[in-house]
């Protein structure tokens, strides 16, 4: 299958996950990307800790050139570079883009085609100035105090706003790709991770409108069904099970030998077992407590309800699903070790759309860039300004 964005090029001027994640999932699908870096790499390739991992995941399958944007040199390959390209993306601190002049109005002017995605912080409003991070909007936004228990607002175990962040301005540079073709025009795009989170909670904002009553945080939420819960198993392993239709009740009843609840007939309707949960559920859990984790696995597989072991990312490499689907990608890292990282998770035509993979070197790709520019890399790089 042929690349679907294959003839597409996209200039990156990013760092860290929101806007490094929007170009890995165009490389995904085809397009060719160009990530802009500082001589001597984008710092994120050296973060420890909790960062280790955002280089390699959201930069796989991109070239790299390394640029020198404090030289007036180097900003004029950065800006022939954005002549060439069809879409920008730049998730630099507000107004630092137009001070380098690279911002919409400067390029528009160069390349009145370009699609110029600006990732923020806020979008427009008394907040644009601030600087934010993927923290800063989970508090800000509630899905920290949604996330943890009562009084412990608690981050989302992974990048999940800078992520869907990065897939909301893929949304809105496709749209704009689709309707230049109408226009001719390019176009200029915000996205921010404030506004992003609020999307992300907006079902709690209209539970809210709907109650009257406000969204209590998920581990003290009322369930909108009976059973929806972790179960311990009878080797220590937990597993999650959810029955979330009438029909999936009697399933569920007669799957694991639980006949007395099936025989109370003002149980199988939903809104009657949620009201009954205390009584209930004692009685699940006891039952379930007796097999093992495999066990029940092997009972509800194919049953169709839904259930889940809980997995770690560890876990993941490992995965029979994953491996037999080709859901994850070899990605030789810096130093050489090959691992598998997953793939933008959709299919088309039923293949899975991917990159090379490959994880460029600090400017690996910067003389041919520098020279399909129409200038002289030998040159600028004795003087300093690419590497």
């Amino acid at each position: 299958m042929a690349a679907p964005l294959q003839g597409l090029r996209v200039v990156e001027f990013t760092h860290m996950v929101m806007g490094p994640a929007a170009g890995q999932i165009l490389a995904d699908l085809g397009a060719e990307v160009v990530k802009v870096e500082p001589i001597g790499g984008d710092p994120t390739r050296r973060l420890l800790g909790s960062g280790a991992g955002y280089f390699p995941m959201y930069n796989r399958g991109k070239r790299s050139i390394c640029v020198d944007l404090k030289s007036p040199d180097g900003l004029e390959v950065a800006r022939r570079l954005a002549a060439t390209a069809d879409i920008l993306i730049e998730n630099y601190r507000p107004g630092a883009i137009e001070r380098l002049g690279l911002g919409w109005e400067s390029l528009s002017v160069l390349n009145p085609r370009l699609i110029h995605v600006s990732e923020k912080g806020f979008l427009a409003g008394p907040y644009e100035g601030r600087t934010a991070l993927d923290e800063v909007a989970q508090m800000m936004g509630g899905l920290a105090y949604m996330t943890g228990p009562p009084g412990r607002p608690l981050r989302a175990g992974a990048s999940v706003i800078d992520v869907a962040g990065g897939m909301f301005s893929v949304i809105a540079a496709l749209t704009a790709l689709h309707e230049r073709e109408r226009t001719g025009k390019g176009a200029r795009i915000h996205a921010a991770l404030f506004e992003t989170t609020v999307y992300l909670v907006g079902q709690h904002m209209a539970q809210k409108a709907v109650t009257g009553v406000p969204a209590a945080p998920m581990p003290a939420r009322i369930s909108a069904w009976a059973i929806y819960d972790i179960f311990e198993t009878a080797d220590g392993l937990p597993l999650f099970i959810g029955v979330v239709t009438d029909a999936l009740w009697e399933k569920f009843c007669r799957l694991f030998d639980l006949p007395e609840l099936w025989a109370r007939e003002e149980w199988r309707a939903n809104n009657a077992r949620v009201k009954a949960r205390d009584e209930i559920m004692p009685l699940v859990r006891a039952r379930l407590k007796t097999m093992t984790r495999d066990a029940l696995v092997a009972r509800l597989e194919g049953s169709g309800l839904p259930f889940a072991p809980i997995g770690r990312p560890e876990d993941l490499f490992e995965d029979p699903h994953l491996l037999a689907s080709g859901g994850l990608q070899p990605v030789s890292l810096d130093d050489g070790t090959l691992t598998l990282l997953p793939l933008v998770p959709v299919s088309l035509d039923g293949e899975r759309p991917a990159s090379t993979g490959d994880l460029a070197m600090p400017g690996e790709d910067t003389d041919r860039i520098v020279a399909g520019l129409g200038l002289d890399p030998v040159a600028l790089r004795s003087a300093g300004v690419i590497g």
